[in-house]
């Protein structure tokens, strides 16, 4: 029985590695070290959970719920995921990471509950989730992009408001402030928005940085 639980726990590190190389890949916020221990902690509970009470069982009056520790896995890893969730500029960065984990979570107390075949085909699944349809859908995904640039007077600015929404840039808001610096009345714009993947983003900041006026590009 001791081997048949060391290799549930190694087959579960295994497959959480599998799903953390492709967050490592993507220089996310955990890497597969992170979603090895996290398969290996999961799957170690639920084996708790499952047999670590069996020598009591025996004794009268003791009723046990197999399931009742492994189940605080599933709100547990809530806090871990929360932590990678970063919101910044406004945007909210690392959900599909913390996804990530809470899925392999998962996979980790399917190996352990002893339901290989599930637990393998949830790990395909997840990959496929992250990087295949990653790939498929890319033409429909979005930057989110920040653009800073001045302007001496309100023509350039409209003027590169249509150089922008040209270049296929959704813009979702902007603000203007007007100040004078060295006796000259100046207007300075940040604009927010989305950009779609058509090209990469190197060719999308060479043709903004190719426009009058630009200060500042930031593409997330």
């Amino acid at each position: 029985m001791t081997a048949a639980f060391i290799s549930r726990l190694a087959l579960s590190g295994l497959l959480g590695a599998l799903v953390g190389l492709e967050r490592e890949f993507r220089a996310k916020e955990a890497g597969f070290r992170t979603h090895f221990l996290v398969a290996v902690g999961s799957t170690l509970i639920m084996l708790i959970s499952k047999y670590g009470f069996s020598d009591v069982l025996h004794q009268d009056h003791i009723a046990l719920d197999p399931s009742r520790v492994a189940a605080q896995v599933v709100s547990g890893i809530g806090f871990l995921g929360a932590g990678m969730i970063i919101i910044q500029k406004q945007h909210i960065r690392g959900l599909t990471t913390a996804a990530g984990v809470w899925a392999t979570s998962g996979i980790g107390l399917t190996i352990g509950a002893g339901m290989y075949t599930v637990g393998i085909s949830a790990t395909i699944l997840v990959l496929i989730g992250l990087e295949i349809l990653n790939v498929m859908f890319t033409s429909l995904s979005t930057h989110s992009i920040l653009i800073k640039f001045r302007a001496a007077n309100q023509e350039d600015i409209y003027e590169l408001l249509d150089k922008i929404e040209r270049e296929n840039i959704m813009i979702s808001s902007y603000e203007i402030h007007r100040d004078h610096h060295q006796g000259e009345l100046l207007y300075f714009v940040e604009i927010k928005g989305k950009a779609k993947k058509k090209g990469n983003k190197v060719e999308l900041i060479k043709s903004i940085h190719s426009m009058a006026h630009v200060l500042f590009i930031e593409i997330e």
